[in-house]
């Protein structure tokens, strides 16, 4: 019903935003009405990764099926209709619940559904019917008429720009949740991933013992790690990725080595950071995601190590202070902040949208 592309587009990009990261879309395909008389609808398959389990991607759809103007039926059989969302498949799940039947019954029995599944999904093996998508094509009894039309879907996400960068640092506070948007960003833009080694020094769990005695040795051992890893990731150009997206920036030695370290410490060790730092590549864009310190405080809670549970308010306050002193009087990148302290990007599809949405404005 209505204008039947731009549903489909909208409950495309809406599913991206709601639900996870559209990996394919088939074309569209003009095919007759199924089971009752009615104009020719629109039909189009896409595939997705989520994070959310089949009960609660079946809600999420419902509710895009209201928002686009979907009314509950007005009679027992099928009807025309705006929108209409299906689960077809679901790796690794199969469940017959009065709300939800995974895989979908009808499936293998509807080219409407079989002729664009096809197209992105064919070698994809029905769990129960033990055949692939492309066989069960070939074998279906539905001889309906089915044509590609010339229109195509567009990909939602290439409404994110972020290969124009080229390098783009994510940093932020001790249980910021710099890691964990960096490895989404790069898992959905195709992005070369480059991540702190910190687990490996081992003079961290030493220093939350006893900061006094091994900051020093602490920082010397990050900054040269931090340099060497930078100067071979970042450098070294990558023919399968679009950009480099890293979860640190060497600066980031400046700012902690400042809280923890002596006044003479911290001038010898300044004097070695500036010999290596001009030496590196710079990021084309430098985002700094700020929680506040209580969240901060779950969050490295939550996660569980050891050698953080002693970690203080007062020194997470410190760590902050300093990256806004440095992002104040550094000139040699842009720089934003975005607040995500009431956001939880990883466990909610649209806060992590709301991010891209920020990060695509800069």
């Amino acid at each position: 019903m209505g204008d039947r592309l731009a549903f489909l587009q909208a409950a495309v990009t809406k599913i991206y935003a709601t639900i996870g990261d559209v990996i394919a879309i088939s074309g569209v395909y003009q095919t007759p009405a199924w089971g009752f008389s009615s104009a020719d609808f629109l039909n189009a398959c896409i595939s997705l990764r989520t994070s959310y389990a089949a009960a609660e991607v079946l809600e999420r759809l419902q509710l895009i099926e209201k928002n686009l103007g979907r009314t509950a039926k007005t009679t027992t059989g099928y009807e025309a209709r705006p929108i209409d969302l299906d689960i077809i498949f679901m790796e690794g799940v199969r469940c017959d619940t009065p709300q939800l039947t995974v895989p979908h019954p009808a499936m293998q029995d509807r080219k409407f559904v079989l002729v664009p599944l096809a197209e992105i999904a064919a070698t994809v093996v029905h769990p129960v019917l033990g055949l692939t998508v492309e066989a069960l094509l070939e074998r279906t009894p539905d001889t309906s008429q089915i044509t590609l039309v010339s229109e195509r879907l567009v990909q939602p996400k290439t409404a994110f720009s972020f290969a124009q960068w080229q390098y783009l640092t994510i940093e932020g506070n001790i249980g910021a949740g710099k890691t964990s948007l960096s490895r989404l960003i790069a898992q959905e833009f195709n992005a070369k991933l480059v991540l702190e080694r910190f687990e490996d020094n081992p003079f961290l769990p030493k220093f939350y013992e006893d900061m006094e005695r091994y900051a020093f040795p602490l920082e010397m051992s990050f900054l040269a790690d931090r340099y060497q890893h930078l100067q071979e990731d970042i450098a070294q150009f990558d023919l399968f990725k679009d950009f480099v997206v890293s979860d640190y920036n060497v600066s980031k030695s400046l700012v902690f080595a400042q809280i923890t370290l002596q006044e003479e410490e911290w001038k010898l060790y300044k004097k070695v950071f500036d010999i290596m730092y001009k030496e590196l590549p710079t990021p084309k864009r430098y985002v700094y995601l700020y929680q506040h310190t209580e969240r901060l405080l779950s969050n490295i809670k939550q996660r569980g190590r050891s050698y953080e549970k002693d970690i203080s308010a007062a020194y997470l306050e410190k760590i902050h202070k300093g990256y806004l002193q440095f992002l104040k009087t550094q000139s040699r990148f842009e720089y934003t902040i975005i607040d995500v302290s009431d956001k939880d990007f990883v466990g909610n599809r649209e806060d992590y949208y709301w991010v891209l949405e920020q990060l695509n404005t800069l």
